[in-house]
């Protein structure tokens, strides 16, 4: 069974090592942090001249790879082999080469770290090479988080940094910078470098030194919506128009869709259990207020119609029957549509 990349770094800062890390999936955020810790740990600094191998798989065939995991250490207990953007290995996923692959793995030598970092996508579940992964190495599954995932997580991360985040303001960087975990990471570390002691991260300290709108951003503009304010939606949408390079039109869009799709799901569980819904909804239970608001503010024929304002709007977006309008233009006519 696959392991989860929380645990394989636990098991890594207390100094238990694997023969045979493959590290596999669509998001690269734990994979670059299991293998760059590796990297950086597993052999002191004056030992990896001689014990420590970095390879791109573009560039190293199999046979390659192998012989050098095959070597013994130089004057040392173990060495490091990393393989970066191993999905390019030359004909990984044909049987010749995940044989070579698989008799390795049948007898590993246990002084060599052998890290596969293949990104962006999975191997073939379905044959043996995987399967032979599965028993015989550490293998990690780096699935991209789902958007209502996204919150919790940053709670989470902050945490582990010696910080604290509430629920709102990680829902607000949630929405403000998306699921790419690695500039989530990178832009609250802009924040946790000012503070020498336990900061609590809030929209203010976001805006100060990341440069989020705490005011203006699609986290406000749907807040805005939920409640039917016009004018502070009217505010944010002015304000959109004036950067469109920092808030591009097909995401909002998407988001706007998003949350209408939750408003129906809170129209279509009438009567369950809060805790129930939020699980349905995939909210945290703090904006489950909101929803419930926004729910009472659109009744199920306004979502409806909703869903063909935001169609058009979509369709615009992408030159159809357009008629010339601008970005703003289309964000200001679907919005008005919605909330009228």
């Amino acid at each position: 069974m696959a392991s989860k990349a929380e645990e394989v770094l636990r098991d890594l800062k207390s100094g238990k090592y694997a023969p045979v890390y493959f590290l596999q999936g669509e998001e690269p955020y734990f994979i670059d942090r299991i293998s760059d810790f590796i990297e950086k740990n597993a052999i002191a600094e004056h030992e990896k001249g001689f014990n420590q191998v970095v390879m791109y798989g573009k560039e190293a065939p199999i046979n390659t790879i192998l012989g050098n995991a095959r070597r013994f250490p130089m004057m040392a207990d173990r060495q490091v082999v990393i393989v970066k953007e191993a999905q390019n290995i030359p004909n990984l996923g044909k049987e010749e080469v995940d044989s070579m692959l698989m008799n390795y793995l049948q007898n590993p030598l246990p002084s060599t770290i052998l890290v596969f970092a293949y990104k962006y996508k999975k191997l073939d579940g379905r044959k043996p090479l995987s399967k032979e992964l599965d028993k015989k190495a550490v293998l990690v599954n780096s699935e991209k988080l789902k958007d209502y995932q996204l919150p919790a997580w940053i709670e989470a991360y902050v945490k582990s940094q010696g910080h604290i985040i509430n629920p709102q303001t990680a829902a607000f960087l949630a929405e403000s910078i998306g699921n790419n975990l690695e500039v989530i990471a990178n832009e609250t570390a802009k924040i946790f470098i000012n503070f020498s002691e336990q900061v609590t991260v809030t929209k203010d300290l976001v805006q100060k030194y990341v440069g989020i709108n705490k005011d203006y951003n699609t986290f406000e503009l749907t807040n805005a919506i939920g409640y039917r304010d016009v004018f502070k939606a009217n505010k944010i949408i002015q304000y959109f128009s004036q950067n469109p390079k920092n808030h591009p039109l097909m995401p909002i869009i998407s988001l706007i869709y998003n949350y209408f799709a939750k408003i129906a799901l809170v129209h279509a569980n009438k009567g369950i259990a809060d805790a129930e819904l939020v699980k349905i909804i995939g909210v945290n239970p703090f904006f489950l207020k909101e929803y419930k608001t926004a729910a009472k503010n659109y009744q199920i024929g306004k979502v409806i119609d909703c869903f063909a304002y935001i169609h058009e709007a979509d369709l615009y977006s992408k030159g159809v029957d357009a008629g010339g309008r601008s970005d703003a233009e289309i964000l200001r006519e679907m919005i008005f549509k919605i909330m009228h």
